[in-house]
């Protein structure tokens, strides 16, 4: 029986984890809550040192081997894991090649020396000079987002001056809730003097290379090879194109661009020495002009796609940040699942309101009955208003997240259609009247 820890571990992933206990026993224990280091009650995050040090301290006190820790959320956990891995001697990725990955600017600087026609122009803003926008070299439009962020939290289109100086003062407020955590993960990586000084309070700009197609190759790197197991494409949302409606795995991509970001992945990877661990690595495709440019790369799979692989491939990539914590090369398997394709479907709303109807045990019980191996997440709760929602993107709420599987992409959409019909989601807009 191995011992492993999990970050945050939730119910949903639980079930996941459980799915590996197959030929090798796994006893999967929690380490902090799901609601102190996921989703604190007003987003404040405990302290990162004190995070180590309770785990060091909860590794102390254990009855038996600790065998490894993995974790699949977003910061702070992406950089706590391996921040707690290497203080307790277990398998993990130096804290130099994490932070090439999480820290956006550092990020690109790397890109930029491994796969320079793939990187947008981009520059560093300080939302707390006096007026940011006398430092823009950047033509507009362009995005801009925290150095360090996810979820789209604080990422805003900025258009002109007058806007980014309104979206410089929403960042000033709430720049602190990711920032703070995030300088204390940094003053233990060694910078070089090109990233020094700029820290967690700053953001990033960048051209905008949203148009084409969006994908993501899910990873690992072991002893200097670099390994991609799948490729999920990111579709958009008709309502809003910087916001995604669902992802669909395995990619429709023609395999010569997919096999065109398999080797810029690898000389990406290989740049930042990046070894140990599993990631994942975004990318935009245009066919009008058949340019590829990165987005962004993260120090983890992405836990939105492990249903997927399981319904696909026949194991969750969870598998993959196992193997790894276990210091062992990861065995993945192909297309032996029980659909041969599968998809996240993000249930958003783009205008406030209010929610009166989730759905109950006998919907998804129905919901079952159409596709055994549907999943649902529900990310509110009853009565709720969905600007209380947290770590959403500027321009949409999503109030659940629904895994599906199909035997092609009509039947993939069908099916989607007729889950929200079962389970029979209600928004009240805040004028009063009531949307289904």
């Amino acid at each position: 029986m191995k011992n492993i820890f999990v970050v945050g571990m939730d119910s949903f992933n639980h079930e996941l984890l459980k799915t590996l206990n197959d030929g090798e026993q796994y006893r999967f224990i929690s380490l902090f809550d799901y609601e102190e280091v996921v989703n604190p009650p007003g987003f404040s995050y405990p302290s990162m040192n004190d995070l180590v040090d309770r785990a060091r301290a909860t590794f102390k006190l254990f009855d038996g081997t600790v065998d490894g820790i993995i974790g699949f959320w977003d910061f702070p956990t992406s950089a706590l894991v391996p921040m707690i891995a290497r203080d307790a001697g277990l398998a993990a990725p130096t804290l130099e090649a994490v932070a090439r990955c999480e820290h956006k600017y550092y990020a690109r600087l790397e890109q930029t020396k491994a796969v320079p026609d793939m990187v947008p122009r981009f520059q560093v803003i300080n939302p707390f000079d006096e007026d940011p926008a006398e430092a823009v070299t950047l033509d507009y439009p362009f995005w801009v987002k925290p150095i360090k962020a996810h979820s789209s939290f604080l990422g805003f289109h900025v258009d002109g001056p007058e806007t980014l100086r309104q979206c410089m003062a929403t960042t000033r407020e709430q720049i602190s809730k990711l920032g703070e955590p995030f300088n204390e993960f940094l003053a233990r990586v060694e910078l070089p003097p090109e990233v020094e000084g700029i820290d967690g309070y700053h953001c990033i700009a960048e051209e905008i290379i949203s148009a084409g197609f969006q994908c993501t190759l899910e990873g690992y790197c072991w002893e200097n090879q670099v390994k991609v197991f799948g490729v999920v494409d990111s579709i958009k949302s008709k309502e809003k194109e910087s916001t995604f409606s669902r992802y669909q795995y395995p990619s429709k991509l023609p395999s010569e661009v997919q096999a065109r970001m398999v080797v810029a992945t690898r000389e990406l990877m290989r740049q930042i020495e990046y070894d140990g661990g599993a990631f994942n690595i975004e990318f935009f495709w245009n066919p009008d002009t058949d340019h590829i440019y990165l987005l962004e790369v993260n120090s983890r799979v992405s836990k939105s796609h492990s249903p997927l692989f399981l319904m696909v491939d026949g194991a969750t990539n969870l598998k993959v940040p196992l193997d790894l914590a276990l210091g062992r090369r990861p065995e993945f398997p192909s297309r032996e699942g029980v659909h041969p394709l599968a998809g996240k479907f993000m249930l958003r709303y783009f205008e406030d309101g209010i929610i009166e109807r989730l759905p109950d045990d006998n919907d998804l019980a129905r919901l079952r009955e159409l596709d055994p191996e549907a999943r649902v997440v529900l990310e509110a709760s009853e009565g709720m208003q969905l600007s209380e929602l947290k770590l959403q993107d500027s321009y949409s709420y999503e109030v659940a997240a629904i895994f599906l599987g199909a035997e092609s992409q009509k039947a993939l959409l069908d099916k989607f259609e007729k889950a929200k019909e079962i389970l029979g989601f209600k928004i009240r807009p805040l004028e009063g009247e009531t949307a289904v």
